[in-house]
């Protein structure tokens, strides 16, 4: 009993202090990835850290991408890629030097200093997973995330969502976080 009022309490003090706005992004994420609902805890600074980030999806994911955000936070810019379908989203997300689309080969053009590749695997095509895919503008953008040159392509190959973002910047820190009800990817890049 005394365990469980414990647990209601530090479930009630984190709804309180972490609650994440979904439309503007505003919770913070943090390395390791850390998913409780809709609240991550606030980083502490900003992402440092440029080495590639992995994780592994639930083994009954079958996600597709549905929309895609971009928003400015003080020291840093995030991109939310929101995801319908069923389980959990696995990553990876690393720089590259040039953006090769996968199947094809074909290289893309994404503008800004740094081109950071975002694979989300447990993906699925929108005809096995249901849902109506992105449609919005490739590449997104927005004026008020300076970071943030574009986000390009959600494109589906294999089992794999494919997506590059371009960084005003030289490799700056990021940190990779997912979130339920709704699930999404939260990519967190530090801004100048």
């Amino acid at each position: 009993m005394r365990n469980r009022m414990v647990l209601t309490v530090a479930v009630a003090a984190a709804l309180i202090a972490g609650c994440d706005d979904a439309e503007t992004g505003s919770a913070a994420s943090t390395t390791p990835p850390t998913t409780t609902g809709s609240l991550v805890e606030a980083p502490a600074q900003p992402p440092g850290d440029t080495a590639p980030k992995r994780g592994t999806p639930s083994n009954d994911a079958g996600l597709t991408v549905t929309d895609l955000r971009i928003g400015h936070h003080q020291g840093y810019d995030r991109i939310v890629y929101d995801l319908g379908g069923t389980g959990t989203p696995g990553w990876i997300v690393q720089y590259t030097d040039r953006a090769i689309q996968d199947g094809s080969g074909n290289e893309i053009d994404v503008a800004g200093q740094s081109v950071l590749e975002v694979q989300i695997t447990g993906s699925a095509y929108p005809f096995d997973s249901g849902v109506t895919p992105y449609s919005g503008p490739d590449p997104a953008t927005d004026p008020s995330a300076p970071g943030i040159a574009g986000v390009y392509r959600t494109a589906v190959f294999e089992g794999t969502t494919q997506s590059f973002i371009g960084v005003n910047a030289d490799r700056p820190g990021f940190s990779v976080t997912t979130l339920s009800n709704p699930t999404r990817l939260v990519i967190d890049i530090a801004s100048p």
